[in-house]
Order: C-alpha cells, then sequence, then structure tokens
C-alpha cells in the first residue's frame, strides 16, 4: 500500500499534541506545516522537549540542537485548576481551551476534566479574577517523559473535532444571518436544518466509542463539581463576585455572552458541557 503522508503529517505524528501554541503558530498543525515548508524551526516545542526536538532532527536527517529559549523551557506537566470559590463564570476560560476539557456554564462554577488538561496554560490568561492555578503533576519528569503517545493522539482528536464544531458553529450563525438579510427562511428552521446536518451520525464506530468515552467522563467531573457545589452551598458557601464584579470584568463577561448569542451557544441548562452549549 502507498504511503501518502505528507511531511507535514510525519511532523505532525511527532509532536506532543498540547496545543499550547508556545511554538509561535496557532496549534501543532500549523506549526508542522511551518516547519515542513521551512518557515519555522524545530526546535520551537516547549513541551517536546529535548526527546521532541531529537524525533524531528531524526525525521529531517538533521543534528540535535537546544529548544530555542524564546519559545519557552521544558519543564514537568502542569495541570490547570480552577478554584471554584473564585470563579465568576465568565466562561473565558472555556473558550480558550483548544481540547475542550473545561466544563461549565454561564454564573456557573466550572471545573477542569484532569484526564483531558494538557497544560497548555492557555486559560490562565483570558481568566479575570486570576482563579486558574497551573501546579506541575509529573514530579520531575519533563517533555515526552511527562507525555504519552495515547494522551497526545487523544489531545489532537479532541482539537480536531472541537475544530470541526467551531467550524459548524460558525457556519450556522452565517446561516442565520444570511436568512435574516434575505427575509427568507427563519433563523431557527436554518438552525434546526444545520444541527441536523452537524448530527448526522458517523460511520465510524471508533469515533463513537471515543464520543461515548468522552461523555462519560464530561459526566463524572460535572457530578463532581455538583456534589462539591452541594456542599459549598450546604456551609453558606459558594463561588464568590458572581454580582459585584468591576466594570472591566463585568465587559469581558458581556463581550463573552455577546459572542455565544451570535453563535447560538447561549444554554439555559446551568450542567451543559462545554461542547453542548
Amino acid at each position: 500500500m502507498t504511503d501518502t503522508k505528507t511531511l507535514a503529517d510525519r511532523i505532525e505524528d511527532l509532536l506532543p499534541q498540547t496545543q499550547c501554541t508556545k511554538c509561535g503558530y496557532p496549534a501543532c498543525r500549523p506549526y508542522a506545516e511551518a516547519v515542513a515548508g521551512g518557515e519555522a524551526n524545530y526546535n520551537q516545542c516547549p513541551p517536546g522537549g529535548v526527546e521532541g526536538i531529537a524525533r524531528l532532527a531524526a525525521l529531517l536527517g538533521k543534528p540535535v540542537i537546544p529548544l530555542n529559549s524564546a519559545n519557552g523551557v521544558e519543564r514537568p506537566r502542569p495541570l490547570a485548576v480552577i478554584d471554584e470559590q473564585v470563579c465568576i463564570g465568565c466562561t473565558l476560560c472555556m473558550q480558550a481551551c483548544p481540547v475542550d476539557a473545561i466544563v461549565g456554564a454561564p454564573k456557573q462554577m466550572h471545573t477542569v476534566i484532569a484526564e483531558l488538561c494538557t497544560g497548555c496554560d492557555l486559560c490562565v490568561p483570558p481568566c479575570p479574577v486570576d482563579c486558574i492555578a497551573l501546579p506541575p503533576v509529573t514530579g520531575e519528569a519533563t517533555g515526552w517523559d511527562a507525555w504519552s503517545q495515547a494522551q497526545a493522539d487523544a489531545a489532537r482528536e479532541r482539537h480536531d473535532r472541537r475544530e470541526a464544531r467551531l467550524a459548524r458553529e460558525r457556519e450556522a450563525a452565517e446561516a442565520r444571518a444570511a436568512a435574516r438579510r434575505a427575509g427568507s427562511a427563519p433563523a431557527a428552521q436554518v438552525t434546526e436544518t444545520t444541527q441536523a446536518n452537524a448530527a448526522a451520525p458517523s460511520a465510524a464506530p471508533a469515533a463513537d466509542d471515543a464520543e461515548a468515552k468522552k461523555r462519560v467522563i464530561i459526566q463524572a467531573a460535572l457530578d463532581r463539581a455538583r456534589k462539591k457545589k452541594e456542599e459549598l452551598a450546604a456551609k453558606g458557601q459558594g463561588p464568590l463576585n458572581t454580582e459585584r464584579v468591576s466594570a472591566d470584568v463585568q465587559a469581558q463577561i458581556d463581550a463573552a455572552e455577546a459572542r455565544r448569542r451570535r453563535l447560538g451557544l447561549a444554554a439555559d441548562n446551568p450542567d451543559t458541557p462545554s461542547d453542548k452549549h
């Protein structure tokens, strides 16, 4: 059988798929394409570390060189942890997560699904109340010693599914806007049609199994978050600052909600996971 993989495909296969953007590109695939095209060097991936550089060097027939310090340092893998009492439910971290590892709803506690988090730390900058910590969880292990090929493959699959979902949401929003401009079919009808097409069952059993596994993991995380919320409520505690926030923070929340409404993602169910809003 003829191997049709391109050089970019082979390079992407060797990347850890944390989608952290530290390489200077928006995701692992664009970085792989840039390296294949000679536009980027093969030492710009901190999560891959020294071993990642060695893998790419072997593929490209080039020497092993040090990690470019401008892109960061090789480090133990961190795990995003949300302080749920400080969280204000603005959803900005969910929108930033490249692998849908955060679940929650507007003005409700958010939680990170530890099994899905890649430690990319992209959720930290947009948080307006600084309630996300990134403790290391792999001891002294760094780079590929702190990550596995199975984790990389799963992270790539989640990222690709997220990108496909966002593309469908953009198309649905554009279709609704076009319908309004044309004064033709009601926006609700366009939405239903688009959603029906997007929800068409996949012919691949493996994809169905992956989706089922993801639903189980998300449900378990939601159950833990719900139990914690009930325990805090029984003690008279809960998420803080949900009503008394600064004007700047409220502006960020309002902007996020406006984007969600434009995409038809406003949710009434506070326990709905991020990819169902």
